[in-house]
């Protein structure tokens, strides 16, 4: 079992075990999901911001002005 110290601040050393299983480098992402007194921890993955840009220029689908009114809020 793996141990880190909780510092004043709140912060802990992510030891280099769990780093590495999780591919995590520094600054990285990483979200936390808790389960009851469990926590989960995964590496967000990166967002390629031009290739979803481009991705969305084709799909044409639901590109009215009343999908683009229905989609607004949410």
């Amino acid at each position: 079992m793996l141990v880190s110290k909780l510092s004043r601040k709140g912060q802990v050393t992510v030891p280099k075990k769990v780093r590495e299983s999780l591919r995590a480098n520094a600054g990285d992402f990483i979200e936390y999901e808790v389960q009851g007194n469990v926590v989960v921890m995964r590496r967000v993955e990166p967002f390629d911001r031009p290739f979803h840009a481009a991705l969305s220029e084709t799909l044409t689908e639901w590109s009215s002005p009343e999908d683009e009114e229905a989609f607004r809020d949410l």
